[in-house]
This record gives C-alpha cells, structure tokens and sequence, in this order.
C-alpha cells in the first residue's frame, strides 16, 4: 500500500511539474505533503489560503478524516490559474470496547468540563498560528525512543460512548528521560497542568504546523523560546490522565491531526 502511494505521488508530482505545481509526499488521511509553486503564486488549499515561503514552497496536512476529494488551487503570478483534484487515501483504524467502568472514569464533572474546555480553546488559538518559522524545511525526527504504546487514529468506546479518536503516537519510556523537539520552531505553549495531558510543551514549525509532547514530567523550555530540532523540551513523565510514564506525541496541521509516524519513518535503535 504504501509503494502504491509512493508511486501515485511521484506520477502526480511529474504531471503537475509541467503546470508549475509539484507535490511531494503521501496523499492518505493523516499524512503531509510538501508543494512547491513558482514564486508569488496564491494557493489554497479546502477554502484556506496557503501560506507559500518566497520559493513558492508551502505545505498541506490531512486529517484523520480528511474525506476523499479535496480541492487545490493555485494562482499563478501571470493570472492563470491551475485546479486540481486530490483523492486522499482512506485509512482503518483500531476501535476498541470497553464497557462496565465506574462512570466517574467516563464523564468528566461538570467543575472539570469548564476547565477541560478552556484548555480546548487554548490549544486551539496555538493552533491557528501561521508563521514563516523555517521547521518545515528539515527532515523531520523522533522526539524520544521507546516502545510505541499507543497509534494515530485509534479510538476507544466506553460504555457504549464513543471517545475522541486518539490524535498522535504514544511512546512509552521511563520517567525523566529526555524529550526532543521533533525539527526547529518556536515555543507556543508551555502549561505545566492540563487535564487530560499533564504538563504539556507546543512548538510552532511553521506553515501551520504544530507538534505537541504531553504528559511531561517536567518542562524545560518557555513559550517564545526558539528551538531547534532534537533540542530538550522536556522529560517523559505520567502527568494528567495517564497510566504510566509515556510521551504522547501529536502533530497538527492547523486544527487537522496528523500521523506523527507518517513523519519521520520507523523508530530508531536506542
């Protein structure tokens, strides 16, 4: 399957290359691609107008979600105008039941919502943020090492309730090992207490995109500082709602969610 795409992509990226549009990377739900478009054109991307760096270069994300058909568009600089169709690979993802837990461990109190949805909306507005940070230049690596525990898109339902799908890649590790930033950007949020994912680090790598390392045990950065890629951020740990020491991992597009392991290729040897 994923030769497949490989192929499918590289195809795509020699027929647009004749129309100034190239595009590299997986066309599947979760995956990233890089676009590059002769400078000064506008692309727009699903009703979202692309941020494009001075070489024309900019960047799409898919969601867990992302249905089939997606709609690109590109103006270019002498008024022409190319529209293409991208057919977004469907994924299966691992859904699991669990029933007869205490419904205390299900819902949430009402004191807990009210801070579970502020926490939403700050990690929200982080996630809006559209910067020309060059992290999107690099290759991208894993932040630490360690069994993976947990996989993008899976989802669990509780009694009968569907929860949230899980939107990034657990690793489990021991507590206080290092974490590393997964490429260079900024700091965007640093909260050493969030509910559901404990001490928490954003970075901003630009373009739209955003990692996320949660459950920390302890935070060694600060929200504006610049970080570059395998820098400490902070250190595996078991804070909020979590059952073990582990790092949860995520990546965003702005609000899409994205298979970190799509990313960076297959974990490396400690």
């Amino acid at each position: 399957m994923r030769c497949l795409l490989a192929l499918v992509v590289a195809l795509w990226g020699w027929a647009a290359a004749a129309e100034g549009l190239r595009l590299e990377g997986e066309l599947v739900q979760g995956g990233l691609v890089r676009g590059v478009v002769p400078p000064g054109s506008e692309v727009w991307f699903a009703g979202r107008r692309l941020r494009a760096d001075p070489d024309g270069g900019f960047l799409i994300g898919f969601d867990r979600d992302e249905p089939g058909a997606r709609e690109l568009i590109v103006r270019h600089p002498d008024g022409s105008e190319t529209v293409r169709q991208l057919s977004i690979a469907a994924r299966d993802y691992v859904v699991e039941r669990i029933d007869g837990l205490p419904p205390g461990q299900v819902s949430p109190s009402a004191e807990d919502l009210v801070r579970i949805e502020a926490e939403a909306r700050l990690i929200a507005a982080a996630r809006q943020r559209d910067s020309a940070a060059p992290g999107v230049a690099a290759a991208f690596v894993w932040p630490v090492t360690g069994r993976i525990s947990g996989v993008f898109g899976s989802q669990r339902i509780l009694n009968g309730e569907p929860r949230r799908p899980h939107r990034g890649v657990d690793v489990a590790a021991p507590s206080g090992r290092p974490v590393g930033a997964m490429a260079d950007g900024v700091v965007s949020l640093a909260v050493p207490a969030m509910y559901f994912i404990g001490a928490t680090v954003m970075i901003d790598h630009g373009h739209g995109l955003h990692s996320v390392y949660a459950h920390l045990s302890a935070i060694d950065v600060a929200v504006g500082q610049a970080v570059q890629r395998g820098a400490t951020i902070g250190r595996i740990g078991a804070t909020g709602r979590a059952t073990g020491p582990h790092l949860h991992w995520g990546v965003f597009w702005f609000e899409r969610a994205l298979d970190p392991a799509l990313l960076v290729g297959p974990m490396p040897r400690r």
